[in-house]
């Protein structure tokens, strides 16, 4: 897993709900902590399994990666395609905002670096810790507002004359704009091609559209040079590798607009819970399978004979008889219906799949089958996906690795194998422990007691310590760092940070 690429990056990520007031009295507006600064990355052809009880955003976080929410604080970054290739209209705003927005960002570094510097001469143990906390949420929101400068800027932002700077990374962002445009037409004949619906006019544009791009290209070079020339400029300052690290080509999906993000709604689907609420009971199945398409623009309209052959051909992937096409959702099971849900999301060949308790809803015979065909078309069809459930005995036969989540944060995260073999969070255990076993020996249960908190107004500290077994007095107080405690082993927990007395 370590040297697969990774595919989508999330950082700090925060998804809140506002509460309508109870009055006009009432001064604080109150939110649901639905997601509460989440940080994990995906790999590319990986399955990502997502574990937790009812309620601890495991869904919002799945759809707030597709953005089907506003996002409401954090990066989702989206590696899929680079911000070179798809060039967004966030990054001109940003290039813009470059000569006024990097001295302020250096004021705000140098009054965070204070702060740290005078948090570590605090002696107290629990003050300390406290103190930190606040340092990296204040770090955390010093990112948010100011990385993506960083991301696309990088080692440039060294530079004496960072008007110059601007000025040349907007010139480059324009014409990347142009040949975006040129890489989209491109794209959708390709995806055309794929589905057998090319003919002679569309082949005549492709080549004349190749040769504009390819004569784009020959423009862009004297503007890489220009670029080259500030890059050689800046080495001479002290900080360009410092700052030349954070230099990223992913795309901020939070940052993207309605139609931006609706373009890149084709490398990105989702399977619903309910195979029967989430199709719409008045199309057929081939017009269920067909919609996306025919939004995304690879067929011109339903009529035609290789519309009908691609979607047999999907259906046949997903294990759907083709006499099946003209039939409606209340004429099949539970696990055909889930069937069609997930033809639905092939049908644009996307590159990662959101799979919200796709299998809860079915019987176990059939979640075995809809968890065989999910593994099948993984394979085939490079997916990546990310498997939202609560069963963790599901989770273990179909994820490479798994993320625990509790009220609104991640707990703990690791290979599979890990997460079984050597759980390090008090909730990761109980979680394992709850699991009906065969073993009569071990047949003994240990039921998680108490509810889960309010999102609303969560516990301070560690949010589990109101149910956790091995609570003490710092948990009461102070928010546990998510570190990396062994090679790809992530937790948040006081007992097991590297910080522990």
């Amino acid at each position: 897993m370590e040297n697969k690429k990774v595919l989508i990056r999330i950082q700090n990520l925060k998804q809140y709900f506002p509460i309508k007031k109870r009055s006009i009295f009432q001064r604080e507006r109150l939110f649901v902590k639905a997601n509460d600064g989440i940080t994990l990355d995906i790999l590319e052809g990986e399955t990502f399994g997502l574990v937790g009880e009812s309620g601890c955003g495991k869904s919002t976080l799945g759809r707030t990666i597709l953005q089907l929410y506003n996002q409401t604080d954090g990066s989702t970054l989206f590696y899929g395609r680079s911000i070179s290739e798809f060039a967004p209209k966030y990054v001109g705003e940003v290039i813009k905002s470059i000569p006024d927005s990097f001295p302020k960002y250096l004021n705000e570094k140098k009054i965070h670096e204070a702060t740290k510097a005078a948090t570590e001469k605090i002696t107290d143990s629990v003050e300390k810790a406290a103190a930190e906390e606040k340092v990296i949420n204040r770090e955390k929101t010093l990112n948010n507002m100011y990385l993506n400068m960083l991301r696309i800027a990088g080692g440039l932002l060294v530079h004496p004359d960072l008007k110059l700077v601007s000025t040349h990374l907007m010139e480059l962002h324009q014409h990347l704009e142009k040949t975006a445009i040129i890489n989209r037409k491109l794209r959708m004949a390709k995806k055309k091609l794929d589905a057998g619906e090319l003919n002679e006019k569309l082949s005549a544009k492709v080549v004349v559209w190749k040769d504009e791009l390819a004569k784009l290209m020959e423009f862009e070079k004297p503007i890489r040079v220009k670029l080259a020339q500030l890059h050689d400029q800046a080495r001479q300052q002290p900080r360009y590798a410092e700052f030349a690290a954070f230099e990223d080509n992913g795309i901020d999906l939070s940052r993207l607009t309605r139609e931006e993000m609706r373009e890149l709604r084709s490398d990105m689907q989702i399977i619903f819970q309910d195979p029967y609420s989430s199709l719409n009971p008045r199309l057929t199945v081939g017009q269920i399978i067909g919609e996306g398409l025919l939004a995304h623009d690879v067929f011109k309209d339903s009529s035609s004979q290789k519309y009908t052959e691609y979607i047999t051909k999907v259906m046949d992937q997903c294990g759907l008889a083709p006499y099946f096409i003209h039939r409606y959702p209340h004429q099949f099971s539970g696990g055909q219906r889930q069937r069609i849900g997930i033809a639905r999301a092939l049908a644009l060949n996307p590159k990662f799949i959101v799979c919200d308790e796709a299998v809860s809803a079915l019987d176990v015979s059939i979640q075995s089958q809809i968890i065989n065909l999910l593994s099948e078309l993984k394979k085939e069809n490079n997916l990546t996906y990310l498997f939202i459930t609560h069963d963790l005995s599901v989770v273990k036969y179909i994820s490479d690795r798994i993320g625990v989540m509790y009220l609104g944060n991640m707990v703990e995260l690791a290979t599979s194998d890990r997460i079984f073999e050597n759980p390090l969070h008090p909730y990761t255990e109980a979680l394992l422990e709850a699991i009906p076993r065969t073993d009569v020996v071990k047949q003994e249960l240990t039921i998680l007691e108490g509810d889960i908190p309010s999102p609303i107004k969560p516990p301070k500290g560690c949010k589990f310590h109101t149910r956790c077994r091995y609570a003490f007095d710092k948990c009461k107080v102070v928010t546990p760092k998510w570190e990396e405690i062994e090679p790809g082993h992530f937790v948040a927990c006081h007992l097991r940070s590297k910080d522990a007395e």
